[in-house]
């Protein structure tokens, strides 16, 4: 497979191994909880409308048990978390919408109840949310090619100097800056790969080779919260964001989250060092490769420098942050650093899955189903505060069980519904509004790092060898825990004292 970025050879390793790993009793498990999901939904699908809540229709009724065969497949992990999303786009088309199938349509129209348009489904795809992300791709991709990764880790480790503690929190901090604009699992690899030589150097009896090892996904799944771009739960929680009304930039969220994610990572530096003290005294980094200096890489290091800094100051400069993500994929690829090869190798599986996440959000909005169920269940009555934590507490168990964007995608339609109507967002005012829900949902999904499971990140680190399970628990359990408290104490003071996203 042709390499993006350093360490793509870990990736590759960790997706073999995975599929080696897929035997018989796993095919028939996956088998069992795939008839387990359509029966589920199928029950749903079957019921007469009224047996269920008074005023839902027939459309509204198909797009639940669409929804809930979603959250079951997405749970279950019977197919892949794309698959699912492309299923439930496939399904809400011929069912749910303008276009679907005539003998889906051919009911009274008030008992039918309001379709969802086609267009509308079909426009996730290339909501401006993922042309976001295929520019933060693009540009590492072109960081990649011309050295500017390299060069970048090279010299914002070298500060750090020798000593083992500082260099593990020279890891910490790099790897979380670099998940803020790359993938969280390129990130990985590519750090994982520059500490390869490193552990081999450490004494074998030593703790310091775990430390350094949980640092790099530690720092990846953090880090991926200080950027709209850095993990798909940040985009997913800012497009509801956006359609109820609440215009959050990119500047505006870094300035928000980066002191949150920096603080976190300070405090996953002093748990590493006090859970696996060093016995070496001195660590020589040795990181390999030269930024280019012919043309089209000055011209790449230029795009990278302004796309950051109009994504930085999108609210002066007026331009969309998803706007500005077009600007590094036009000039990489009309010097021709991007090729078709490279666009094969984009993550089009997680810009699928995200995409059916807001297809299954149209849906329930279009159709009236969020509203409906509104109506029935008393949110206004819960106390702000059960609901805020209540939702991020449910948000994180799910995150460490299947993907963070999986749980954002189930969640974040749900609670933004909820969060838009009136009484609720009443209730939920003194709090900061349905702004702390959202944002609690996207700091909850990425503070899901218990197991090698979890996120790609452990996965891959786990696959060094250097780090054992209960490890791996013990620390993710910790910071799962600060990060939730520090998160929703800082939403909550912030929300409730001010508009935190007014400036």
């Amino acid at each position: 497979m042709f390499k993006i970025f350093p360490g793509y050879h870990l990736v590759e390793a960790y997706h073999k191994w995975k599929r080696a790993h897929k035997t018989d009793d796993k095919t028939v498990s996956r088998a069992i909880r795939l008839i387990i999901a359509i029966v589920a939904a199928l029950v749903v699908w079957c019921l007469p409308v009224e047996n269920w809540i008074e005023g839902m229709t027939i459309i509204q009724k198909r797009t639940l048990a669409i929804f809930l065969f979603a959250i079951l497949m997405w749970l279950f992990e019977a197919v892949p978390a794309w698959t699912t999303s492309v299923m439930v786009v496939v399904l809400l088309l011929f069912t749910t919408s303008n276009s679907s199938l005539v003998f889906f349509n051919n009911v009274d129209p008030e008992i039918l109840g309001q379709a969802t348009s086609y267009k509308s489904l079909l426009h996730c795809f290339a909501d401006p949310i993922i042309m976001l992300f295929i520019g933060g791709f693009v540009l590492a991709i072109a960081a990649s090619k011309t050295g500017l990764d390299l060069y970048l880790a090279r010299v914002m480790l070298k500060p750090f100097g020798k000593n083992p503690k500082f260099v593990l929190l020279g890891f910490l901090m790099v790897t979380g800056i670099f998940s803020m604009f790359l993938s969280n699992t390129a990130t990985a690899a590519m750090m994982l790969t520059f500490l390869g030589p490193v552990l081999k150097a450490l004494p074998a009896d030593g703790k310091g080779k775990t430390a350094l090892a949980l640092a790099i996904p530690i720092a990846a799944n953090i880090g991926g919260m200080g950027t709209p771009i850095g993990t798909p739960p940040n985009a997913i929680a800012l497009k509801y964001m956006s359609e109820i009304g609440i215009e959050v930039g990119f500047g505006q969220w870094m300035a928000f989250m980066i002191p949150f994610t920096l603080l976190l990572l300070f405090i996953a530096w002093i748990m590493l060092v006090k859970l696996f003290p060093f016995k070496a005294k001195e660590i020589t980094l040795n990181i390999e490769g030269e930024l280019k200096k012919d043309w089209r890489s000055i011209v790449v290091y230029i795009t990278f420098i302004c796309t950051v800094l109009l994504w930085v100051l999108d609210k002066a400069t007026g331009v969309n942050a998803n706007v500005v993500a077009m600007l590094p994929v036009g000039v990489c690829a009309i010097i021709g650093v991007l090729t078709k090869r490279d666009l094969e190798e984009i993550s089009w599986s997680v810009l699928w899955m995200v995409a059916g996440g807001f297809a299954l959000g149209v849906a329930l909005q279009e159709t009236g189903l969020a509203k409906t169920l509104i109506s029935v269940i008393p949110f206004e009555n819960w106390p702000a505060v059960i609901m805020v934590v209540g939702s991020g507490l449910i948000c994180y168990a799910m995150a460490n069980f299947i993907s963070h964007t999986a749980t954002a995608n189930l969640l974040v339609p749900i609670l933004a519904a909820v969060g838009a109507s009136a009484a609720v967002a009443t209730n939920l005012a003194p709090l900061g509004g349905v702004t702390t829900l959202l944002i609690g949902v996207a700091i909850g999904s990425s503070l899901g790092m218990v197991l090698p499971i979890s996120t790609p990140p452990n996965a891959i680190a786990a696959s060094t060898g250097m780090i054992e399970q209960k490890d791996m628990v013990k620390t993710g359990l910790i910071m799962g825990i600060v990060g939730l408290v520090l998160g929703y104490g800082m939403l909550i003071v912030l929300g409730s004292a001010t508009d935190m996203f007014a400036f």
